[in-house]
């Protein structure tokens, strides 16, 4: 997958992970209001020792600057808090206050960030917000810079169709990504040069409290320019690219690029593996070329949202050039390998980078891998399935393991084979085998202590970050850690902000159809501080919903069965609770309601992984 002989400019990338320095956070330990650690970035002390055998030379290295942490001068007008969380928090000057960018994904690690520019420049009113894209790590901490109340007369920007997919992958799915998530960063992993080091984004992802201020500006189009508190921003909108609605800007007169989470320090994910819709490779390299074409000559300073920045015009062209190649020869080997009658796993293991980009930096596979990515190109264009009527109906993971065990004679035999195989330094097939023999018997220890010692060893041998704290993490789990939830258990911060037709749409999701399809039924809700009528129809196991258009249009023959006047909080309690209390101008049967909610379940947090 590399180059046996490689070439960093580790000397100028130290240079500028360094740059413009100003002040750290000390200690680097960030609690909430309840005195609950939230981000503690000085358990990474650690990673100024020399590497040890348990991890890999270049994640240990990518470990040490993204653990760098404070306050950092970009240009004049222009700074960056990084090491405070995954992301980093920008903040660009005005003629009366400061504009926010990238608000970190908790409002506490939001707040000590932003504290800890007012300790250097003094306290300015917040002229402005924008979000970069739809990741929660962009925009949760954005009631830790103002409270919404406060935020009525201040523009937030953000790219068209924001609100709408930051929903879509933090609430609908949001509860399978937070599980996986806690795998992939590695967050409730000891950390330590055995345990967690980094994900290569960043270190890690904060534990705090993540909210949402709506937008009040939509960026609709490239060439969209916004004046904010004095300062010119040229808009460039880049859909389907790191994120579904994404941007980058320009602003003239710092002639400074921020190319949003475009172009990073690493290569990074075409399929996120805590799961998120597929991205577009090619979208992504074409929007870059004409980042270079619209801005590259005109700009003297990159940054991003993550890592550091890039100075000087000429490096600046390079960096970018070199991350457009990297999605295109990624996008356009697989294809051509895809169009020849390989599979993604096939393309994938022989997928080999030109040796400009293997020697670049900030195009190794930190956080995104060249093997992961090329099976997301591949699934992009021909979905899961590779075209062997053999893969078409197999049995799921614990039948399928059981049938194998049996096999090859047993569970002990398999372990034995596995040793083999581990012995011989195949660690992957070992995994396989072991992996097999837990899910046919998963009581058994030894296997479970073999198969979380040999992840641990692939874990400890990935320069992927990702792939580091899923390793790990499985291995800790087998043995006996069992997770009291995830990133987003407890979480009510972004519900607030949520249209009716959204939420319900994620009750939709929390709907047991198998009792659902009993009966049917119509309840019509009237949100009285939304000034908003809401139809609920249970119909053969679906949760049906309508905004106030639809249900005017729809024909007066149906029959509601239950109808009734509350509060969008009323409603929220509703639902947490799974009860409600009454409310005003009830008319029908209360009993539909109740059984509405009835029928909701509430996901496990943390569900099972690598047992069955």
């Amino acid at each position: 997958m590399t180059s046996t002989s490689q070439h960093y400019d580790h000397e100028k990338t130290t240079e500028n992970a360094n740059r413009g320095l100003i002040a750290k956070l000390d200690p680097c330990i960030i609690k909430d209001r309840n005195g609950r650690v939230v981000w503690d970035n000085d358990a990474y002390d650690f990673l100024s020792a020399p590497c040890p055998d348990t991890a890999n030379p270049k994640l240990w290295r990518q470990a040490q600057l993204v653990a760098l942490q404070g306050l950092f001068k970009v240009t004049d007008g222009i700074y960056q808090i990084r090491g405070l969380d995954l992301s980093n928090m920008t903040i660009i000057e005005g003629d009366r206050g400061i504009v926010v960018v990238d608000p970190l994904t908790s409002a506490e690690c939001a707040e000590a960030a932003l504290n800890l520019y007012y300790e250097h420049f003094g306290k300015k009113p917040v002229s402005g917000m924008i979000y970069t894209h739809s990741h929660a790590d962009h925009f949760g901490g954005a009631k830790g810079i103002f409270a919404e109340n406060e935020a009525s007369s201040v523009p937030i920007l953000a790219p068209y169709g924001f609100l709408e997919h930051a929903v879509a992958e933090n609430i609908y799915a949001g509860n399978a990504m937070a599980r996986r998530a806690a795998f992939m960063y590695g967050d409730q992993l000891q950390k330590g040069p055995s345990g967690q080091i980094s994900c290569g984004l960043g270190a890690t992802v904060s534990a705090g409290t993540v909210t949402l201020i709506a937008p009040t500006v939509d960026i609709t189009h490239t060439g969209q320019v916004e004046v904010i508190d004095g300062i010119a921003f040229v808009f460039q909108v880049t859909p389907g690219t790191e994120a579904p609605a994404e941007m980058n800007f320009f602003l003239p007169q710092y002639r400074t690029l921020c190319v949003a989470e475009n172009a990073t320090q690493c290569l990074h994910n075409i399929a996120t593996l805590r799961g998120a819709a597929v991205r577009d490779a090619l979208a992504w390299s074409s929007y870059l070329d004409e980042t270079i074409v619209l801005y590259g000559e005109k700009s003297d300073i990159v940054f991003a949202s993550h890592h550091w920045p890039t100075w000087g015009q000429d490096a600046i062209i390079e960096y970018l050039t070199l991350q457009r190649d990297l999605y295109a020869f990624l996008h356009d080997q697989t294809l051509r390998r895809m169009n020849d009658g390989l599979t993604g796993i096939e393309i994938a293991e022989e997928m080999q980078l030109p040796v400009r980009l293997q020697n670049a930096w900030h195009a190794q596979g930190f956080y995104g891998s060249v093997s992961h990515n090329v099976k997301a190109i591949y699934q992009r264009y021909m979905t899961w399935f590779d075209g062997n009527p053999a893969h078409l109906w197999e049995h799921p993971p614990v039948e399928s393991a059981k049938r194998y065990v049996d096999c090859m004679g047993g569970v002990d035999e398999v372990i034995e084979k596995a040793n083999t195989f581990s012995e011989k330094g195949d660690l992957r097939f070992a995994a396989t085998l072991l992996n097999h023999a837990v899910f046919a018997d998963p009581g058994n220890k030894k296997a479970k202590e073999l198969l979380a010692s040999t992840y641990e060893k692939l874990g400890h041998g990935c320069e992927n970050g990702p792939w580091r704290n899923f390793y790990i993490s499985g291995a800790t789990e087998l043995r006996g850690y069992v997770p009291e939830g995830n990133v987003l258990s407890g979480q009510t911060g972004m519900a607030e902000t949520l249209s009716l037709q959204q939420l319900f749409a994620s009750v939709a999701v929390r709907l047991d159809g198998s009792r659902a399809q009993e009966g049917n039924f119509i309840i019509d809700l009237y949100v009285s501080d939304r000034d908003e009528h809401c139809r609920l129809i249970i119909s053969n196991g679906a949760l049906i919903h309508r905004t106030r258009q639809r249900v005017r249009e729809v024909s007066s023959s149906e029959t509601v069965d239950f109808s009734c006047s509350l509060t969008y909080l009323q409603l929220m309690q509703s639902l947490a609770a799974g009860k409600a209390e009454a409310f005003s101008n009830e008319q029908g049967e209360r009993s539909y309601l109740d059984r509405l909610l009835s029928l909701l379940v509430t996901p496990n947090p943390s569900f099972k992984i690598v047992t069955p």
